[in-house]
């Protein structure tokens, strides 16, 4: 039998599976199969491992649900951060640096958004043309267009923020998000995700597709379908390109916060032109719910499972309701407890 230590983790309301490959020696364990096969139990998104290169450098890899392998999650890298920063003192100031996906990302220890919940702030470049988006539609970059096999009126913007997505905005009573009852229905954003999946003369390697309108002066609200996991609470990458869309389209400015409020809380985004690019950054809490040992049998399967708390749940689990609460007392909209 296996045994494995790990942490159940969750940034924004993304929850995620995480394991330090430093300290266990996950050889054995084929993490696709079972990021597929075991993490629905947990009820997460995602499964997160702490990694560390030749050179020394800190990284995260990310599983989705079905077993595929996202090139950047915005929330869990915060996750992987506070993780490297609690266990070892190269990760210990104030700045340091965590890869994913062949990438740099500067990470920078924050004040909490929401009482004591641990914060980090992640440095996010984002290009406006990738390999992961069809070559025939505009590789200078594609802003505030309709793409005509998606066959929706919706005007979208293509960024990469690592990983690839289309972001539009929608009116916040449109058909779309909440409708003329004010009540949050995703079915329409779900069936739109599933198509776009399924276009890969358009999105070779599959696409993100998040919904966005404006509540008030720099602030909007996401709701996002992530490819390999389908309708999320949270999705950092999103919410990353969604706020640098707002910028793009004018309804901010650039070098100006936008609060991003989903399903699972919010977070602060920072849109910024740089002599290197478009750079964002994405600033929300690391919450460690719980720590774990599973043990595995001989096909892989989980025979046992045990935990012990960690971060108190208060702050967490405050910060998801009041955003709930808000968004009705102050917008008239009102989200279910589940996935409409």
């Amino acid at each position: 039998m296996k045994i494995y230590d790990y942490i159940l983790c969750s940034g924004s309301g993304n929850r995620f599976l995480m394991f330090d490959t430093l300290r266990s020696d996950l050889s054995g364990l084929n993490i696709a199969a079972f990021s597929a096969g075991e993490l629905h139990r947990f009820r997460v998104d995602g499964l997160l491992l702490l990694t560390r290169d030749a050179q020394g450098r800190f990284g995260m890899r990310m599983f989705n649900t079905d077993g595929s392998e996202a090139e950047m999650c915005g929330n869990g890298i915060r996750c992987v951060a506070r993780l490297a920063r609690e266990r070892y003192p190269e990760a210990t100031g104030e700045r340091f640096v965590v890869t994913s996906g062949g990438r740099e990302y500067r990470i920078t220890c924050e004040e909490p958004i929401f009482g004591v919940l641990p914060t980090f702030g992640v440095e996010i470049p984002l290009s406006l043309h990738s390999d992961d988006f069809a070559p025939s539609l505009a590789a200078e970059g594609f802003v505030g267009r309709t793409i005509p096999r998606m066959e929706c009126e919706l005007l979208f913007t293509f960024l990469s923020p690592g990983n690839p997505h289309i972001v539009a905005h929608a009116a916040a009573r449109s058909e779309w998000l909440f409708g003329s009852d004010g009540r949050l229905d995703t079915g329409r954003l779900s069936a739109l995700g599933e198509r776009a999946n399924r276009l890969r003369e358009v999105f070779p390697k599959g696409i993100n597709i998040s919904l966005f309108c404006r509540l008030d002066e720099g602030r909007i609200f996401v709701a996002t379908y992530e490819r390999g996991v389908g309708i999320t609470s949270s999705c950092g990458t999103a919410m990353t390109s969604c706020a640098t869309a707002t910028a793009l389209h004018g309804l901010c400015g650039f070098d100006k916060t936008v609060e991003v409020w989903n399903r699972g809380g919010r977070v602060r985004c920072l849109p910024r032109r740089t002599q290197q690019g478009l750079v964002t950054r994405l600033t929300g809490n690391a919450a460690f719910e719980k720590a774990g040992t599973i043990r595995l049998d001989e096909k892989g399967r989980i025979a046992a499972d045990e935990t012990s708390p960690l971060d108190s749940p208060r702050d967490r689990q405050r910060l998801a309701e009041e955003t709930l609460r808000e968004l009705h007392e102050y917008y008239g909209l009102t989200i279910a407890d589940t996935h409409d």
